[in-house]
């Protein structure tokens, strides 16, 4: 399929689908607890925490049907679009049940929109997918909204943009900081071959990141946990999370949260103050 940036072929993609089905092995939710440190104590029957069905319906592609990147090229299920990087710009979930472990399930997703755009550094392309997953195709378990974004190579002369500043009033809960070998992890359990989370070369001279970059999905699930736990356990029922700014390895983050009405805002800052990612959270 040619890459292309033409509005009236890249919108062809909306409506596209496919489904995939896989049990939620207890296996792999025991490494994602060790991975975070944490002695693993989920059990058959257990309720999977929120954004943990990242380790499940995984997909794959032949080494020669790979992008540059290392993620599955373009234009199958994805549209072609015709710009080389992509990361993972935020999503929206709904949860109205328990994914239980142990249990068979089926995800069902399907490319919602797809919107070539122009900014300050060049072209953009958002496509969103939105996944629901469940035993029952009629009544998901959850539902997702994961928005992606396809951007330009960096060219010479581009400026860092100003980024928000978290105001040193919020409440600091906790603080992360990822190691390379928790980076590869996280990439190997969720069978994320994107070369920015391990090619510390290709990271920086072919995407001009500063240096290996965490997993954006590995910081919303960190403040969806802290959303549970401020909340003293309570169901989490809605989580919304946008990335502001790449986080780069070894450079800890603070996640805060504080209550504003009914919703649970939370922020991830960079040791500089800078915004990572902010989220909201309902129960």
């Amino acid at each position: 399929m040619t890459p292309t940036m033409a509005p009236d072929i890249l919108c062809q993609w909306i409506g596209r689908s496919e489904s995939v089905t896989d049990t939620i092995r207890l296996a792999p939710a025991h490494l994602m607890e060790m991975t975070l440190d944490r002695d693993p104590v989920l059990r058959e029957g257990d309720a999977l925490p929120p954004l943990w069905h990242w380790l499940y319906f995984l997909h794959s592609a032949r080494l020669s049907n790979l992008g540059r990147d290392g993620h599955p090229a373009l234009g199958g299920f994805l549209p072609p679009v015709a710009l080389p990087r992509r990361m993972w710009a935020g999503g929206r979930f709904g949860f109205i049940r328990d994914l239980t472990i142990g249990a068979t399930a089926t995800k069902h997703s399907t490319i919602k929109a797809v919107q070539p755009k122009h900014g300050r550094t060049g072209s953009l392309c958002f496509v969103t997918v939105r996944h629901e997953i469940g035993d029952d195709p009629d009544a998901p378990a959850l539902w997702e909204e994961h928005d992606i974004v396809y951007r330009d190579d960096p060219k010479p002369g581009d400026t860092r943009r100003d980024l928000p500043i978290v105001d040193p009033d919020w409440p600091a809960a906790t603080t992360f900081q990822a190691s390379e070998v928790q980076l590869f992890r996280y990439s190997a359990l969720t069978f994320n071959g994107h070369r920015i989370h391990y090619d510390r070369d290709y990271a920086r001279n072919v995407e001009g990141h500063q240096g290996l970059v965490l997993h954006g999905p590995l910081i919303a699930k960190l403040l969806a946990e802290l959303a549970v736990l401020h909340s003293g356990g309570r169901p989490l029922r809605q989580f919304h999370f946008r990335a502001i700014s790449p986080v780069y390895e070894s450079n800890p983050i603070t996640l805060h949260v504080r209550e504003d009405g009914n919703t649970l805002s939370l922020v991830a800052a960079q040791k500089t103050g800078d915004l990572a990612m902010q989220a909201t959270a309902k129960f």
